[in-house]
Parts: structure tokens; sequence; C-alpha cells
């Protein structure tokens, strides 16, 4: 008897247990002002999941396109283009130098050899284009980590940079996120919000945006293609 095996994006995202947000537009209106990310870019969204940054980057100007093994995000952006591959053993489906930008949210860290993957965004970037990834942060989530059965390559804010600069890029940076809007524009509230979600009560923490994101730090990254 052969197993149906489930589509992974509509069972453990989908909108009962994770409702829609607004933090997807806020984060892409705040990383295409932050790497001044102009109209008509070409961006690609690798695992783009129900379709939420890539609605948001779209809402922006930019001309979106997705790859996921799931098709979700048709539903959210039925005007962009979103291909179906397994990146595991499949190269990104787009041709060569196709891109503007690449990014990618907890994406990177599912693969068994995430270094294919930077090899295929390396192809399908145009040269002087921008990789844009984000990553769980392996120092402050290490006892959860694996709770998602599909993580499977954990980043430090050491190697995540490591991994661009071996193949190629340039003008690489890696630094520690924390997804509160409210930090972008002033950091120095950064201990407050600690201190606050190290008080909250047990049954705060569970059901806490500001709480679980104040510890659930992300690595965010950029990197560029050389022109040459």
């Amino acid at each position: 008897m052969s197993i149906q095996k489930k589509d992974y994006v509509e069972v453990i995202y989908n909108e009962t247990e994770r409702p829609y947000t607004s933090y997807p537009d806020q984060l892409t209106r705040y990383l295409v002002d932050r790497y001044s990310l102009t109209e008509n870019q070409k961006i690609l969204d690798l695992g783009c999941g129900r379709g939420e940054f890539l609605k948001g980057f779209n809402n922006c100007g930019l001309l979106g396109h997705g790859v996921d093994q799931s098709s979700m995000a048709k539903a959210l952006c039925p005007s962009s283009e979103i291909r179906s591959a397994n990146l595991e053993v499949d190269a990104i489906p787009f041709e060569d130098e196709t891109f503007d930008v690449v990014y990618s949210k907890s994406f990177l860290e599912h693969f068994y050899y995430p270094e294919k993957l930077v090899t295929e965004i390396f192809r399908v970037l145009k040269p002087g284009g921008k990789v844009i990834t984000l990553v769980p942060d392996w120092e402050v989530v290490f006892k959860t980590f694996y709770e998602d059965y599909t993580h499977r390559t954990p980043f430090t804010q050491t190697s995540l940079k490591d991994i661009f600069v071996i193949h190629g890029f340039e003008s690489v940076n890696s630094e520690k996120f924390y997804q509160l809007p409210y930090l972008w524009e002033k950091p120095w509230l950064l201990l407050s919000t600690k201190l606050f979600a190290l008080l909250a009560p047990s049954s705060l923490r569970s059901h806490s945006k500001l709480v679980r994101f104040s510890q659930e730090v992300m690595l965010l990254s950029s990197a560029i293609k050389p022109k040459q």
C-alpha cells in the first residue's frame, strides 16, 4: 500500500493554526528600503510557501516569481510566475542570469547540501544581482531547531557568511536579526524587550509574538554576484 504524502505547507502552515498577518508586508517593505530595491526589478522567492512575502514584494512594485513544491502561493499571487521544483534534487527552474534579486526566508536550513542551492542562486542571478537570506540563528534556537523535522542544516552567523563567500559572492554580510518591526527603527529598545520576554508569565510566552520574536532570533545575510 503506497502512502499519499501530504502538502507540507498546507499542513504545517494552515490558516487556522497560523493565520495571515501584516508581518510579511512589513518585512518586505523594510528589505526593499534597506537594500534599495526598485520597481520592476525581477525577484525570485525560493520556497515561497503560501506566497505572503512574494505578495509583499509585488506590492512594493517588484516583479515577483516563486519556486516551491507546494502550489499554495498561486492563490495569493495569481499574477506571479510560480514554478514547482524539489530543489534538493532539481535545479532552480529558471534560466541563467534571470533575476536582480533572489530572496529566501527559513529555507536554506531545510537542505542537506545547501551549497548546491547557493551555486544555483549564483547561476540565476544577473551580474551585480543581490541575494537576501534569512535563516534561524542556531546559537539561539538550538533547543527547538529540530522541532521541525524538515530542518537539515543549522547556521551560525559565521557559517552563513562563509557559504556565500566560498561560492563567489562579494560584499557578504551576516547579522543577527529580530523579527520585531519596531526594533528595526529603534534597536535601542532591544534590551527592554528581552527583559520583558524574560519576565513574562509562561502562559504569555506561548501566545505573544512580542515574546516569541524577541527569543527566536534570525540571521539576515546579503551578498552580491560580481559584475565580472
